[in-house]
């Protein structure tokens, strides 16, 4: 008995000023690709949802803590967290006009499904800007920087892996810096990676983040995903 596989089909795809972007659908999946390179799909989430929950349960209890997610991609952390009331204001940095528009644009917007809930939400906000621009503040006016208890940063394939050159500049001792000023005492950075790196978990330790660690979701095949967690000092 022969299974029929069907090829991939573009639905959207865009030149930007940092180069490709598409989504296409692959039977039940829709899956996002950045210059070439895959970045996600909407198969699973568990190492998303992940992210958000470590780093709720990384904080000190305080109520309704902010929260900042760099990277909307198919919308899984978004969704996670609009779905739990313990969060409080859900800010999500997205410098690809493509992804906003692939949950924003209506109710035919591709991936909307996974997302509609959650940008209804009150709570929603949702930033179309480079992550790194705001987290050093240039998107932003004199005096008008927020900060967050929470960071949950998955702009790509993690510390070692970047899709883009620039991305790199987020895990260097500057980048961590930017992180800290943007954290509230006591707040926490998680950082998604689609495999360990002891030298980005030193990366925190140098940065000055404590209680660094990191927590593992296996996968089918190959190194497990992994969430990188710091604490920025009370």
């Amino acid at each position: 008995m022969h299974t029929q596989t069907t090829a991939p089909v573009v639905i959207d795809r865009r030149e930007g000023p940092y180069g490709e972007v598409v989504l296409r659908r692959h039977g039940a999946l829709l899956q996002i690709i950045a210059n070439g390179c895959f970045l996600m799909d909407t198969s699973d989430g568990r190492s998303e949802r992940l992210l958000v929950d470590a780093a709720y349960e990384a904080l000190d209890g305080r109520p309704r803590p902010s929260l900042l997610i760099g990277g909307l991609g198919v919308g899984f952390s978004l969704a996670h967290a609009a779905a739990d009331p313990r969060w409080g204001r859900i800010t999500v940095v997205e410098r690809e006009q493509a992804v906003v528009d692939w949950h924003c644009a209506g109710a035919d917007a591709p991936l909307a499904e996974l997302s509609g809930r959650a940008l209804a939400d009150p709570r929603t906000e949702i930033l179309h800007t480079d992550l790194l621009a705001h987290l050093s503040g240039a998107d932003s006016a004199a005096g008008t920087t927020q900060t967050y208890d929470a960071l949950c940063l998955d702009i790509d394939n993690g510390p070692d892996w970047t899709v883009t050159e620039d991305n790199n500049s987020l895990y260097s001792p500057a980048g961590l810096a930017a992180c800290q000023v943007r954290l509230n005492p006591g707040g926490v950075l998680a950082v998604w990676s689609a495999k360990p790196s002891s030298a980005f978990d030193d990366a925190l330790r140098n940065a000055g983040f404590q209680s660094v660690r990191t927590e593992e979701i296996a996968v089918a095949r190959g190194v497990p995903d992994v969430v990188h967690l710091g604490v920025r000092a009370a």
